[in-house]
């Protein structure tokens, strides 16, 4: 049985990686998401990520959150995976009884985390409550009244109070100042400052460096003009091509002999390691990591489908984050880049109705919010199968995972 798997990030108090929700769904030989074979799936993805491969790739260390209903608790798969970072959510659709508080009694005694999902403040949860050590509260489903109400009720517990469905950094800063230890949401990819401003010209180099070195065809006469407009690359460059990977007799003194020395593939590789982190100057390091996976899977997605060329699909992923980065709407920041019409259309949602590169990019989202009947419509309208997208991404967080360390 094949499983797609996807991530959600969960970050602290000081936006830092916390940990993964791990989302995932099974992928029937009709290739539909009906949710029959959830507890087939689970086993399936934590043999799979926490325990063939080690978890690394997909949770860089961090802890990883995992629903279990009734039945996956019995099974006791959860002895077989390590305490320190797995994070047992249970279900909100699980049906509570006292034999499932003794099973949780159990599992907490042997050193296992559990989470609360979809909490209600109900008297039929308070048993819970005491073996827990995450209670997760959706923002849309409380009053901000109740949530408050929870927190002074469950905090001084000892419980890490997790806000659900957090969208935006108005709502990330009002759940902070209410308690919250736990974020989990997309607020970190929107604009911390909507009115308008100039881009820095650090920013702007960056991102022509960017677009520039996802060519077909380097043009390393152009690469070194914008490499040369800003002190920080030529210093990371020179850096970069005198390290031990690149064994020479003398040391590399200049641009154009550092581009020699390192090649176009390592070229392409290095401007993306470079740029980033200097885009994303006071942002959470998972932003970075999430335009990273993102491209990745641009690019990966288009040579699975022969939708626009594997270095259009690569920008664009990249790009969709650029609002974050730069704290610009979009469509104040891509005319001024000259990227591909077609890339410019479907990041801006201009292009067509049916627009193939659109349907990819709208592919890249739903996968990473989990949206699992939108993955498999889009699939369809892609001409992929919905396997072969779920290995696309998992080697695209692998790869992000591996740049990362470099």
């Amino acid at each position: 049985m094949e499983v797609i798997v996807a991530r959600q990030a969960i970050f602290d108090r000081e936006r830092s990686l916390y940990g993964y929700e791990l989302l995932f769904r099974s992928d029937a030989s009709a290739n539909q998401f009906d949710g029959t074979e959830a507890a087939a799936a689970t086993m399936q993805v934590l043999s799979n990520t926490l325990m063939a491969i080690g978890g690394e790739p997909l949770l860089a260390g961090k802890k990883a959150f995992v629903n279990f209903d009734h039945d996956l608790l019995r099974t006791r798969i959860h002895l077989a995976l390590p305490r320190e970072s797995l994070v047992i959510e249970i279900l909100e659709t699980v049906e509570h009884s006292p034999e499932l508080v003794t099973l949780c009694q159990s599992i907490r005694q042997q050193g296992y985390a559990l989470a609360l999902d979809d909490f209600a403040d109900e008297p039929r949860l308070e048993p819970l409550t005491h073996v827990a050590s995450v209670i997760k509260v959706d923002l849309r489903r409380s009053t901000r009244e109740e949530q408050e109400r929870m927190i002074r009720k469950y905090q001084p517990r000892g419980i890490r109070m997790l806000a659900e469905k957090v969208e935006s950094y108005s709502e990330f800063q009002w759940a902070r100042h209410a308690g919250y230890d736990l974020f989990q949401g997309y607020f970190f990819a929107r604009p911390v400052v909507i009115r308008r401003r100039q881009i820095p010209a650090q920013a702007i180099v960056c991102l022509r460096l960017l677009r520039e070195a996802q060519q077909p065809d380097l043009d390393f006469t152009r690469l070194e003009e914008l490499i040369r407009e800003d002190v920080s690359l030529t210093y990371k460059l020179l850096r970069y091509a005198n390290t031990a990977k690149f064994p020479r007799r003398d040391t590399t003194e200049s641009i154009a002999e550092a581009m020699m020395t390192l090649g176009e593939e390592e070229i392409r590789r290095w401007v993306v390691l470079a740029t980033l982190p200097m885009l994303a100057t006071h942002k959470p390091v998972e932003l970075v990591t999430l335009a990273m996976v993102r491209a990745r899977f641009g690019e990966r997605l288009s040579e699975l489908t022969g939708i626009g060329r594997p270095d259009q699909g690569f920008l664009m992923g990249m790009f969709s984050l650029l609002d974050a980065l730069v704290d610009q709407p979009l469509d104040n920041v891509l005319p001024g880049l000259a990227l591909a019409e077609p890339v410019t259309r479907a990041l801006l949602g201009t292009a067509p109705d049916g627009d193939p590169l659109t349907s990819m990019y709208d592919l890249i989202l739903c996968y990473e919010q989990g949206d699992w009947d939108r993955v498999e419509q889009l699939s369809r309208r892609c001409r992929v199968d919905a396997a072969s997208v779920g290995k696309a991404y998992l080697d695209s967080t692998v790869w992000a995972a591996a740049e990362r360390r470099r």
